[in-house]
């Protein structure tokens, strides 16, 4: 009983996983043609794509915190090499696109920062 339970849990939060990340690509996505479409009133920016990478950045890292919780229940449950694997690559990809993400929105809040000043 308690073994279904966690499967089942485990699938809720791997389906909610994937809603996050959908909801920010589909957020980037509109985002993205937004500053497209002011390339024809002379309002396009490069630094709103950087923004926007950071943004949708965020929405992966946190699908992907989720999908980790969910690889952890599902280790428990089967702790075979294979789900071993997957955990640990998973919290690989989340580490290394962590790791650029914080690169990137320090460098974006210095230019803010450096624009801002008159």
């Amino acid at each position: 009983m308690l073994t279904h339970f966690l499967n089942f849990l485990a699938t809720i939060i791997s389906v909610i996983s994937l809603l996050i990340v959908t909801y920010g690509a589909l957020i980037a996505f509109i985002s993205f043609l937004i500053n497209e479409l002011m390339r024809f009133n002379g309002k396009y920016s490069p630094i709103n794509i950087r923004k926007l990478r950071a943004t949708f950045g965020t929405y992966l890292l946190l699908g992907l915190e989720f999908l980790i919780a969910s690889d952890i229940l599902k280790t428990v449950l089967e702790p075979t090499l294979n789900e071993l694997a997957i955990l640990g690559g998973v919290v690989v990809l989340r580490t290394v696109l962590s790791v650029f993400l914080n690169k990137e929105i320090k460098e974006l809040e210095v230019e803010s920062k450096a624009s801002n000043e008159p």
